[in-house]
């Protein structure tokens, strides 16, 4: 390997290295169990070339070995030998940095191949009061609510298909028995075959939940599992994931938003205040900060809209409702 190695690094100083040397000599530092080992046969091998200007040589940005000439030395024998022991230490420290240049152009080449190995994403947005239906190259359909993003390949792996939400989104999956449909929302993530559900997952929510309407859901969090989830049933997974809450809801309530129903079953009122504010397109602000954890059970239609949404919410928490600079005020 030692021998291979000198020859590889000879065509590499000579400009001669074709494609599979290249690659063969950067395997050959990706296989080593220690860089050291690398460094050192690197440069005994630069050694072996008998290059004069070793100080005066690196790697450019671009993986480039570049040699520059350096200006001539004093012709004092006392600064000529001075110069010559600088020249012998910068020589040293340029064969150090010559072989960590390799490492590193290796290590920057093996992350590239990793970046262009993802495959590109599309991503969907909604703004607030914005609602997009969209079908996934899979025939997937997804209805993405107000506030939410949805980022998917143009072009599905063949063992395996993901997505990543943030926000809101009802899904019916493409039943494919050997290509699951899994997606991310932060550190849970939701893993089917083929089957409808719906998922709220907004940046700052208490709880992300996950509500079946058909089919089979496996819910996990870090990768571990906290739930199985069928027709009608719910699982509500704290941020951290040590709160995990199971329970039967209707199924007509999966997704009822989609019809224009906004149900909330023990929800936060902060986490109600801030659907409303993604749904109407409002700016709602709490004064008293122990109301925003209180829990509340409620529904109504969109189409009512904030004003009256607010009152329903006033008349259970026993506030009143104010608008400064349109702005509306709980207090």
């Amino acid at each position: 390997m030692e021998e291979r190695i000198k020859y590889l690094f000879r065509q590499y100083l000579n400009n001669a290295c074709t494609p599979k040397e290249f690659e063969e000599f950067f395997s050959y530092i990706n296989d080593a169990s220690h860089n050291e080992l690398i460094r050192g046969l690197i440069k005994k091998a630069y050694e072996e070339t008998g290059l004069e200007y070793a100080l005066f040589t690196y790697v450019d940005e671009n993986g480039k070995l570049v040699l520059t000439k350096p200006e001539p030395a004093p012709q004092n024998s006392i600064q000529t030998t001075a110069h010559r022991k600088r020249y012998a230490v910068y020589a040293a420290a340029a064969i150090v940095v010559l072989a960590t240049g390799f490492i590193w152009m290796f290590n920057n080449l093996h992350r590239q191949k990793q970046i262009a190995a993802v495959p590109a994403l599309t991503k969907k947005v909604t703004e607030r009061s914005e609602y997009k239906y969209l079908l996934l190259p899979d025939s997937t359909q997804v209805w993405l609510n107000a506030a939410s993003s949805l980022e998917y390949p143009r072009q599905f792996e063949k063992d395996k298909r993901e997505v990543i939400l943030s926000g809101e989104a009802w899904f019916d999956v493409k039943h494919a028995d050997k290509q699951p449909f899994i997606i991310h929302t932060g550190k849970v993530s939701t893993r089917v075959l083929g089957t409808a559900f719906n998922i709220k997952a907004y940046p700052g929510r208490e709880n992300i939940t996950v509500s079946v309407s058909r089919g089979k859901v496996q819910v996990n969090y870090e990768e571990k599992e906290v739930a199985l989830l069928t027709k009608g049933q719910q699982v509500k997974v704290g941020n951290t994931g040590n709160h995990v809450v199971e329970k039967k809801t209707v199924v007509t309530d999966v997704a009822a938003w989609q019809q224009g129903s906004l149900e909330y079953d023990d929800e936060t009122m902060g986490d109600i205040i801030a659907d409303l504010e993604r749904i109407y397109d409002v700016t709602i602000r709490v004064k008293n900060e122990t109301l925003v954890h209180e829990h509340i059970t409620t529904s109504f239609r969109r189409e009512i809209g904030i004003d009256k949404a607010l009152e329903v919410l006033s008349n259970l928490t026993d506030t009143r409702v104010t608008q400064v600079n349109n702005m509306y005020v709980i207090q």
